[in-house]
Parts: C-alpha cells; structure tokens; sequence
C-alpha cells in the first residue's frame, strides 16, 4: 500500500480466541485483525488465521541442575519436560469459541508463520511511515489479547520486528509496549450515568448502540463488533449525524448549566 504524509492513523482492531485465561500457559488458537483507516473508519484490510498447536521453546523452559542421575531419573525428567512445553487448550476454552484441536491441526497455520504474516499485514496497512502516525491497537479489554499477542511473538522471536510497526513506548524495565484504545473503556465513559446498563461484555455493548453481533466468541466476529463500537462512539465523539463524508471533530459549546454531555 502506497505509503503517505497526511495524518492518517490506522488503527488494528484485534482479538485472539485461546486455549485458557492465563497467556503463560495456555495457547493462542485464532487471531484476527482488521485495519480501520480513523478519518473514515474504511475498513482496508483483514486478518484471519487459526494456529497449529504448539509447545513453549526449549529455551524458555527452565534448566535442570546437573547431578548424577539414574536412568529412570533421567525418564522421569525428560517425561516432565515434554509435560511442561506443551501449551494449555482447555477443554471449556475451547468449547466456548467452538474450536477443536482436530480444526486447528487441518486449518491452522505454524505459529511462525501466523507471527511473520500478522507483522506484515501491520506494516503493509499503514498509512503513515512517521513515528507519531504508527498503527495503533484497538480492542475490547486488550489487555487480555495483548499479553497472548506478547506471548506468540516472544516464544517466535519476532517482538522486537512488531515493535518496530505499531505506536509504542519502552516502559521502567525496558521492555516496548504497544499503545492501545480500549473499547470497554470508551463504552464506560459514554454509558457509566446509565444505571441500566449493568455489564460491559461486547455483545451488550453492540445491542445499545444498534450494532448487530454475529458470532460471538469467534475472534473475527469479535472484531468486527469491536470496530463497530469504535466507530458510533468515534461518531458520536465527533458530533456527526454518522455520515463519513462529514465526520470531523466539531468542538462541544461550553454550557454551565449542562450536567454531562450527550454522546
């Protein structure tokens, strides 16, 4: 894609399905990521891959201590580690995104691959070579998706390459982390004076603001509704009546005697 100088940010809208809650365990199974152009909220790109099963490195594995062992030790030991490297893909993960280890072996990609390939659909769909235009990632509680996502491009050696793509900062222990929008986030800013809206799950979001949710639990989906949200309440944000073409940042007039202000 032909690279530019305008100020146009790209944001990456983006949801992992897994094998478990904890991305130190438990595997990565499905990745989606949908590029979404922030002055029209065009959709220019897409992202959709299942992964392979795969095990934690060896190098990630911590060493055993060298002593004089007997050969069942020695079967013991190697028996624990093989335990240890595989990745977790629990049963109720699974059952929830309706995904099965037979589905990903037949469409999954190599976890490397998937890495490589995700990386380039990042560079490939910016808009902007500066520094303060990077892609920037959007999600719905990312937090959980960007520790999977920190997880598959550690174990691949392929982090330092991400960080070179998406807007980011080196934190106090030097390690980069990548800078993000939350939906969740923005949905509580817009809905917390609304005593009947009770949970912040992304289907509730998507019915309250007319947003149709067509497979929930199945990460594509999840990302199409994620980029939804964000566009109404970019709308919104903007003070548009929703039409692209029109859709700019119009400064709210001060009033005293208004409470909130209407989004």
């Amino acid at each position: 894609m032909e690279k530019n100088t305008s100020n146009t940010t790209v944001a990456i809208v983006f949801d992992f399905e897994t094998g478990g809650l904890e991305c130190k365990k438990c595997a990565a199974t499905q990745l989606s990521m949908h590029a979404v152009r922030l002055d029209t909220f065009e959709v220019i790109g897409t992202f959709n891959e299942y992964i392979k099963p795969y095990s934690i490195p060896d190098r990630f594995l911590k060493p055993k201590s060298k002593t004089i062992k007997t050969k069942y030790e020695i079967e013991d030991e190697e028996e624990e580690i093989k335990e240890n490297k595989l990745m977790r893909y629990d049963a109720a993960a699974l059952t929830v995104s309706d995904i099965t280890l037979d589905l990903l072996n037949e469409k999954g990609k190599e976890l490397e691959d998937v890495c490589q390939d995700a990386i380039d659909f990042i560079k490939d769909n910016s808009l902007n070579s500066s520094r303060i235009n990077k892609p920037i990632l959007v999600g719905q509680n990312p937090l959980f998706d960007i520790g999977f996502l920190q997880q598959i491009l550690t174990f691949t050696g392929k982090y330092k390459e991400f960080s070179k793509y998406v807007a980011g900062a080196v934190d106090f222990f030097g390690n980069f982390q990548p800078y993000y929008i939350d939906t969740l986030s923005l949905c509580k800013l817009v809905f917390s004076h609304d005593k009947t809206f009770v949970s912040y799950k992304l289907e509730i979001e998507a019915e309250r603001l007319g947003i149709d949710l067509d497979d929930a639990h199945d990460a594509d989906a999840d990302v199409t509704a994620t980029q939804e949200v964000m566009h109404v309440l970019g709308l919104r944000m903007r003070n548009t009546d929703g039409n692209n073409d029109s859709a700019k940042y119009i400064p709210a007039k001060k009033e005293k005697e208004r409470d909130h202000f209407k989004i």
